[in-house]
């Protein structure tokens, strides 16, 4: 089990969030312009590191807010994200 801490409820099972992704992925400057292949490279192609990445999730089952957390992909520890840096 996961236990991932809610800025606003505070720890919770992992089963009452939905993953949304990694964060700070920026909207196309010009989307017109992009073409299929551009599309797809912005929809689906994300970083996959091993150690600390930026992600978001969304509390479904309790206050339904978006945050961002830092997780490390190779234990699953998560960390608050506070101004792109690890918390202590």
């Amino acid at each position: 089990m996961l236990l991932i801490h809610c800025p606003w409820c505070g720890d919770r099972d992992e089963t009452e969030f939905h993953y949304g992704g990694q964060a700070h992925v920026d909207y196309p400057d010009n989307p017109n312009d992009m073409g299929d292949a551009d599309w797809a490279g912005y929809l689906f192609m994300r970083d996959n590191p091993r150690g600390l990445f930026h992600e978001r999730w969304s509390h479904t089952a309790g206050c339904r807010r978006w945050f961002n957390v830092v997780r490390d992909t190779a234990t699953n520890e998560m960390h608050p994200e506070t101004a792109g840096k690890v918390a202590p």
